[in-house]
């Protein structure tokens, strides 16, 4: 069997697993930029909102930071893999960009 892996066949975002006379190539983990096996412990380099805690790439929780990232009255913070993003408060709703009580 010829490593075909030897020559790195696969994109950036993708690592090569040899197979008996072929390859394929798998995609890395969401945590990961560049990677050398499947899952976030293999990453080159872990991904924007992600953090080496470890040896694996681990999602960043930006609600629990000491500076809060969701400024807006009435705006929570909930976490998502990666990153973030804000809500209004409930009973409060989106209205133009600010939240309002229903």
């Amino acid at each position: 069997d010829l490593d075909e892996c030897a020559t790195s066949p696969c994109k950036d975002h993708q690592y090569c697993l040899n197979t008996d006379g072929s390859f394929s190539c798998k995609g890395c983990d969401a945590s990961c930029v560049g990677c050398t096996g499947e899952g976030s412990d293999k990453c080159k380099t872990c991904a924007s909102g992600y953090v080496k805690e470890d040896e694996k790439c681990t999602d960043i929780d930006e609600c629990n930071l000491p500076e809060k990232v969701c400024m807006k009255e009435n705006q929570d913070c909930v976490n998502t893999s990666g990153s973030y993003k804000c809500v209004c408060s409930e009973g409060f709703e989106d209205k133009d960009g600010t939240c309002v009580q229903t």
